[in-house]
């Protein structure tokens, strides 16, 4: 669906949301809003810009992965305001696999996964490095 096909007063995710209804169990579709509900509540009330976007723990933790690879890309629609993102497993050396949301054309090439893994890296080995500076001051590693 290209732009000029959405309706006037129609936002993406609101249609990638009603098409998730349709698809989608209606016990998994419940528990997908509620756990979506104050992400998109927030966009509401501030540009995404200004906003860390990251799903509870608490809230996922128990939900079937399906159901959070779904709000990882109903998010990303709030945001993007594009229908083309997709979820990619992105294995990043020392960590594992990595869940990451993109476009269509990032997803598919090689080389830009690359890279991404690179910058997840990165801050990885940037956060290990701030949690061994906070710990030798006494200060909280969870973050």
């Amino acid at each position: 669906m290209n732009e000029s096909e959405f309706p006037p007063d129609g936002r993406p995710v609101d249609m990638y949301l009603d098409l998730l209804r349709v698809r989608m169990d209606s016990e998994d579709y419940e528990m997908l809003l509620k756990v979506v509900a104050p992400a998109l509540r927030a966009l509401d009330e501030q540009p995404p810009e200004s906003l860390d976007f990251a799903l509870d723990p608490q809230d996922t933790e128990d939900l079937p992965q399906e159901i959070r690879d779904e709000a990882a890309l109903v998010i990303a629609t709030a945001v993007t305001g594009r229908l083309d993102n997709q979820l990619v497993e992105i294995h990043v050396d020392g960590t594992g696999p990595v869940r990451v949301v993109t476009d269509a054309v990032t997803a598919s090439d090689p080389t830009r996964l690359a890279e991404i893994a690179g910058c997840i890296r990165r801050r990885q080995s940037d956060t290990e490095e701030l949690r061994g500076i906070a710990a030798a001051s006494g200060l909280p590693t969870d973050f």
